[in-house]
């Protein structure tokens, strides 16, 4: 029988619940909205597939047969682009798949977007759903088990996911599968479920309005300066850059992380999926024609299966082959693990005694005049240099 004795130990995949073949494993949240995995002992048989598929205790290493490489990519198709997080890579990925009969598995917002979902898709008008980033951590539910029926069936199964999810997925299938496809991210870690439902509370008690439309990663102040947009039922939004957003604060400043994301299992430029995708920061350094403050894609392809994805989309994007090396100097999450908020916990207690942004601003204001201080610094670093010249 599976047990969490640290939490720390578990990415709360779901695998276990999927693998139970008397379903008597449940996933439920704990104080900090984060799933754990609880069995009922009268049900258990002790078979012992729970342990047996956990990412965790059984770690599966990538292959290493076939050299990762990074390119960087934009969707030639501007519409959706300026749709999607960064490149518009997954959407072409997806159409792919289901273009040749294929389904599509991967994050998704509730009907009344209070919590994140994983689902299936096999309709390419339905993967507007899919696009996007999600800066909440996504229930599995059951679609592990899905997956595995699409993949018996014989169909083609594109299944996305944060690397522990891609993880899981595998550890719980146990078997390789040939007309299976994986596409992880770089992550910086999952907030709490919980957090996230509250945060949309108290968006919508300030517009006392329901949320009809939210993105994460809204281009209207550019890809680089994303920002957060509500759309409400009663016609009024809300709209902040990144720095500016209250729950953005609170995720880039490690307050509200599942515990398992400070000391990750699944870091590292090579990984488990096939194709691993990304925001290219530092683009303008490495390839300027290649940003037009749009969103551009970093594309790390780690299989065969990967490469034959890719090759599918090459009349579809504009790509170049970069540096494997640049990658962890532009985006070092690919191999570090975050540093928990020293004040995390109380953060994570707090934020059900006080309204949302009080909280926020409680616990991230010092970080925030910190960062503003630097910068004040540095600009007048650069003012004394030109005085001088």
């Amino acid at each position: 029988m599976i047990e969490i004795k640290e939490k720390s130990n578990c990415t709360g995949c779901h695998a276990c619940a999927n693998a139970c073949p008397k379903n008597c494993i449940s996933m439920v949240s704990d104080e900090e909205g984060f799933w754990y995995p609880q069995a009922e002992k009268a049900k258990c048989i002790d078979c012992g597939l729970c342990v047996n598929v956990c990412p965790i205790i059984h770690k599966r290493h990538p292959d290493d047969s076939c050299m990762t490489t990074a390119i960087a990519a934009i969707n030639l198709n501007e519409e959706i682009r300026l749709r999607s997080s960064s490149g518009g890579i997954f959407t072409l990925l997806a159409e792919n798949i289901i273009a040749q009969g294929g389904v599509v598995f991967g994050a998704a917002f509730a009907d009344d977007f209070k919590s994140v979902r994983h689902i299936c898709v096999n309709d390419i008008a339905d993967l507007d759903k899919l696009r996007g980033s999600k800066y909440v951590q996504s229930k599995i539910g059951d679609t592990y088990k899905q997956a595995k029926d699409y993949l018996d069936s014989g169909r083609k199964v594109l299944f996305t996911g944060t690397p522990c999810q891609i993880g899981g997925l595998y550890s719980y299938l146990r078997t390789p599968y040939e007309n299976l496809f994986t596409q992880d991210i770089i992550c910086h870690g999952v907030p709490s479920p919980m957090v996230w439902e509250k945060y949309v509370v108290f968006r919508e008690k300030q517009s006392a309005s329901a949320t009809q439309r939210m993105f994460f990663r809204h281009k209207k102040y550019g890809w680089k300066t994303y920002a957060v947009l509500f759309e409400f039922s009663n016609n009024t939004a809300y709209v902040k850059k990144l720095h500016e957003d209250s729950y953005m604060k609170a995720f880039l400043s490690n307050s509200c992380l599942r515990p398992s994301c400070y000391a990750c299992s699944f870091k590292g430029i090579k990984r488990q999926a096939d194709i691993t995708l990304a925001d290219f920061w530092g683009i303008q350094n490495v390839l300027p024609e290649m940003d037009d403050d749009k969103g551009t894609s970093l594309v790390l392809v780690h299989s065969y299966k990967g490469r034959y994805l890719l090759d599918k989309l090459s009349d579809k994007i504009k790509s170049q082959a970069v540096d494997i090396d640049i990658v962890e100097k532009y985006n070092p999450s690919v191999i570090n693990s975050v540093v928990a908020n020293s004040k995390r916990e109380d953060f994570l207690k707090d934020i059900h005694k006080d309204a949302f942004e009080i909280t926020v601003l409680k616990y991230t204001k010092k970080s925030f005049l910190k960062r503003l201080r630097s910068a004040i610094i540095k600009i007048a670093r650069t003012f004394k240099h030109y005085l001088k010249e």
